[in-house]
């Protein structure tokens, strides 16, 4: 099995004043030929937006865009028409398809909003575009794995059309949890707040890690930690 840790000070980072971001991966200005993505994962953003402050208006397309929102909020409005306001906790997925265009802005005049923006490669190119919100609590996350974003919506989940399983956990000081990893997939594990161990690896706020080949991992939270798992394969 082989793992390899992303520290989060190694992150392409950016200050726009409005915007505070970090990238687990190449992105816009940032480019590092050692982390261009993960199997199907091509964007991880750690994003801070000023209260009041957003993204005008602008094209995607062919690629399946989840939102994780951590703390605060974000106005959601786009070109099919759905408009909507992402509370923390709750996962969107768009899919940016043939092409759509949408912006996000912090509601809040005074709270930061802190969210992960997820790209991840589709199956293939050309599907129509489409958009999905879901809650999940906190109590659904609390010690286990909650499925989030699947490539067939199982357990409540979002859909994304991609072979791809996302997990989101807020594990307390102690929990932990045992997963085999199955041959041909790969795992990525982004912390989003507080900090855990896997097997002999400790994880921070901001940490990522990249896990593949057969093998198992034990993930053990340090205080409480809240993260995002990518099955993919």
């Amino acid at each position: 099995m082989n793992i390899v840790k992303r520290g989060a000070d190694e992150r392409g980072k950016a200050d726009h004043g409005w915007l505070k971001t970090a990238h687990s991966f190449s992105f816009a200005n940032y480019y590092d030929e050692n982390f261009m993505g993960f199997g199907p994962l091509r964007v991880i953003n750690d994003d801070y937006i000023a209260g009041g402050a957003g993204f005008p208006t602008h094209p995607h397309d062919n690629m399946e865009i989840v939102t994780y929102v951590l703390d605060g909020a974000l106005e959601h409005k786009d070109s099919l028409g759905n408009g909507s306001v992402i509370q923390a906790g709750d996962v969107q997925r768009m899919t940016a398809g043939t092409g759509i265009r949408h912006s996000e802005f912090n509601p809040s005049k005074t709270q930061t909003c802190h969210l992960l923006q997820i790209w991840i490669l589709p199956d293939k190119n050309g599907y129509q575009p489409s958009y999905e919100q879901k809650q999940f609590s906190r109590e659904d996350k609390l010690g286990k794995l909650r499925l989030i974003a699947s490539n067939d919506g199982r357990d409540g989940s979002v859909t994304i059309n991609q072979k791809a399983s996302v997990y989101a956990s807020i594990f307390n000081d102690g929990d932990t949890h045992s997963m085999k990893v199955v041959q041909g997939h790969g795992i990525w594990i982004q912390m989003a707040k507080g900090g855990m161990m896997v097997n002999d690896v400790e994880l921070v706020e901001g940490d990522g890690l990249a896990i593949w080949d057969e093998g198992e991992i034990t993930i053990k939270g340090k205080g409480e930690s809240e993260f995002i798992l990518f099955d993919l394969g």
